[in-house]
């Protein structure tokens, strides 16, 4: 998802999370991959609201935002999305978006039952189809269906946020070991694929640690974390 640097407490409920940010002067804002989109309400001096939905990042990227620029985000739960009828409710009244997406934005259902178990210690694509009584290609295709990337991606991404999350209180080791990854090592390349970053240097970055530990993927409601 597009996020910004995120500088308000996040406003949590079961379908979104409210975040808003302003910025003073002309920032590059870093955006790392998370499993969510996220409704942006964008306000800039002399120009339109404009909304946009942003996309599921693959790889880290930074976006440019103006001084003066206003943002409010509504992060949506990992994998979930909005019809173009909702987004279109939004962008003609931008005012309302709380209260829209809250009368209009999918419930949580299967999808979520899904991405949990993806996230699950020691889940594999194998073990989600089991657990729900399907084969491992129905998982995939589902997936598929919804226009979302693969299982890998929800279980690979959340052990790799999950690490992330143990760096404020852990030793490097410890938190590969906890993490589920065969060693240290082994966490700072799924760090650089990830974050574009190594687990050192998330540390000694309180910013992008904590853009890392924001609510998503794999924290969204305390969710267990893939440790496989």
């Amino acid at each position: 998802m597009a996020q910004a640097v995120i500088v308000t407490p996040m406003i949590a409920n079961a379908v979104f999370r409210t975040w808003t940010h302003e910025a003073s002067r002309a920032e590059a804002a870093p955006v790392f991959p998370d499993g969510c989109r996220d409704v942006l309400i964008i306000r800039q001096p002399g120009e339109r609201v404009r909304v946009e939905l942003t996309r599921l990042d693959l790889r880290p990227r930074h976006v440019a935002l103006p001084a003066g620029v206003r943002l409010t985000g509504y992060r949506l739960r990992p994998g979930a999305g909005l019809s173009e009828r909702v987004l279109k409710a939004v962008s003609a009244s931008p005012g309302d978006a709380e209260a829209i997406l809250h009368n209009e934005a999918p419930a949580p259902g299967e999808l979520d039952e899904i991405i949990h178990a993806l996230t699950a210690p020691g889940a594999t694509p194998g073990s989600v189809a089991r657990e729900l009584g399907v084969s491992a290609r129905s998982v995939q295709r589902r997936l598929r269906a919804l226009h979302l990337p693969p299982p890998d991606y929800w279980r690979l991404l959340a052990r790799a946020r999950h690490a992330a999350s143990c760096l404020k209180t852990m030793a490097l080791s410890d938190a590969a070991f906890e993490s589920g990854f065969s060693d240290q090592a082994h966490m700072t390349r799924e760090f650089v694929r990830w974050f574009g970053v190594t687990p050192a240097r998330a540390r000694r970055h309180a910013l992008v640690l904590d853009l890392l530990c924001q609510p998503a993927l794999g924290n969204w409601t305390g969710e267990q974390i893939s440790t496989r």
